[in-house]
């Protein structure tokens, strides 16, 4: 009796636990779209045209550069108070980066809806597969292999595309990633739910990343399909 007794409150311990990290995942996820929007509206301002003609290499190298030091500041601070400061920037950085894409759709007579639409979008695919991962009996787990070969296949089409410049391998690439970060919310919410990710800094920057590269993905498939210069 009293190992049974052990073992259920084992158990709702972790289920408490697992429900505050999604809580404060959730929380945080949504105190990162101020700096992400900030940043946006600073990108959008910024001559990134000039910049690429001026020096492409530096520029490549120095976005780079602050991407991966960013994040890995923030991996490695995830544990203390600074990983949420650090992770606030990283997503500044990234809704900096937004800048060309946000300037190439505003060139649209219908820019701002296309953006409207791409963000709407997003929200819309997060809670549905949030809602459809936060469901602890289903297991995502076996996802991670699949999604890891598609996402290395993904990179390889996009240096290839570098080079040939293939309107149709583009919006194909746009298509799967899409799918791919859909893919990947459902497993990293489910890694939450079913305690195999209980850093929710961590977790943030991993769902936010693949919110991240949704949107964008999903804004270029609607400039291709729905762009109009009238």
């Amino acid at each position: 009796m009293s190992d049974n007794i052990q073992v259920l409150g084992r158990e709702t311990t972790a289920v408490e636990t697992q429900n505050k990290v999604l809580r404060n995942t959730y929380a945080l996820l949504g105190m990162t779209m101020v700096p992400t929007v900030i940043g946006a509206w600073v990108g959008i301002n910024l001559n990134f045209a000039w910049m690429m003609a001026t020096s492409p290499i530096m520029l490549f190298i120095g976005v780079m550069a602050a991407v991966y030091g960013m994040s890995w500041l923030v991996a490695k601070n995830a544990n203390n108070a600074a990983g949420v400061w650090l992770l606030l920037g990283f997503t500044f950085i990234m809704g900096l980066l937004l800048g060309p894409i946000l300037q190439y759709a505003l060139h649209f007579s219908n820019g701002a809806q296309l953006i409207g639409l791409a963000a709407g979008g997003t929200a819309i695919s997060f809670l549905t597969l949030a809602g459809i991962a936060s469901n602890a009996k289903r297991d995502f787990s076996a996802m991670g292999k699949f999604l890891t070969i598609g996402m290395v296949v993904v990179i390889l089409a996009i240096l290839a595309n570098f080079f040939f410049k293939i309107p149709a391998l583009s919006l194909t690439i746009s298509a799967v990633v899409v799918l791919l970060m859909a893919g990947y919310i459902l497993y990293q919410i489910n890694q939450i739910v079913r305690g195999g990710e209980t850093n929710y800094v961590l977790a943030t920057m991993s769902i936010y990343i693949s919110l991240h590269n949704m949107f964008t993905h999903l804004l270029s498939l609607l400039m291709s399909f729905m762009g109009s210069d009238d």
